[in-house]
């Protein structure tokens, strides 16, 4: 997916506690979950959406930082 700059948006997750879950949902006609990693406590992962990433699911107490602003997940 590409922002208005013509470039792909990246996105932030930083864990606020042990074990935050991130998983990675495909586009198409069936969604489904085709990658995931688990962060620990103040670990940052930087990811963006790509032509088969559509979607991402954050499980667990984390911020995540993107183009359209913050959100603290609890």
């Amino acid at each position: 997916m590409e922002n208005i700059n013509g470039k792909n948006d990246f996105f932030v997750i930083k864990a606020l506690e042990d074990g935050v879950n991130v998983i990675g949902l495909t586009r198409g006609t069936d969604t489904r979950f085709h990658h995931s990693e688990k962060l620990d406590k103040n670990e940052v992962m930087i990811a963006q959406f790509t032509e088969h990433t559509s979607a991402v699911k954050v499980r667990g107490k984390s911020i995540i930082q993107t183009s359209h602003g913050e959100i603290t997940n609890d």
